[in-house]
């Protein structure tokens, strides 16, 4: 018994596809090119009321971001239609076989929500001790003895750092009199 496999010819659309496919990193290029016309428009449209001092203004950095960003995305767009491709990730560590933990997913979210919700009413000392503390038991550590301290102590440096070293105002809630 034999059978016959016909030889369909690819349609236009399969082409298309197919090519798509082969050069997938010009949506990376799109990205860019995007993200580096929005840098540009908006640092150009920016109003600027201070008095400048020298060459170097507020826009000078975003311009030459979005410069970047628009050199990069034709550097690369003219690389990938050149032929060139991207090397795959080795995963790393990673077994690419497993589903997703979605478990870990969810508790890092809700623990990030929680801290989210609860740093005004509770203050950035305590909602941070609580958000470092909950990312390592959601990340697997169950170290009862240890973690909570070392997320207070955590926390409360962050919190010293930004407050007081850098001068980014974080709520201290009912620690601010003591902090």
């Amino acid at each position: 018994m034999t059978t016959q496999t016909t030889d369909i010819p690819p349609t236009r659309g399969d082409d298309r596809r197919s090519w798509l496919k082969e050069h997938s990193e010009l949506g990376v290029c799109a990205l860019l090119l995007a993200l580096g016309a929005l840098v540009l428009t908006d640092a150009l449209t920016m109003d600027v009321d201070i008095a400048q001092r020298g060459p170097v203004g507020p826009k000078t950095v975003p311009i030459v971001v979005g410069a970047g960003l628009l050199l990069i995305a034709a550097l690369l767009a003219v690389d990938v239609l050149r032929g060139g491709r991207g090397q795959a990730e080795g995963g790393e560590d990673v077994d690419l076989s497993e589903p997703a933990d979605w478990r870990t997913v969810l508790l890092l979210a809700g623990v990030f929500l929680g801290s989210a919700v609860l740093i005004e009413p509770l203050g950035f000392p305590i909602a941070g001790a609580l958000l470092f503390w909950g990312a390592a038991f959601a990340l697997g550590s169950r170290r009862i003895d240890r973690d909570p301290l070392i997320a207070a102590v955590l926390s409360l440096v962050t919190y010293t750092v930004f407050n007081n070293l850098l001068g980014v105002p974080l709520p201290g809630g009912p620690l601010m009199g003591v902090l």
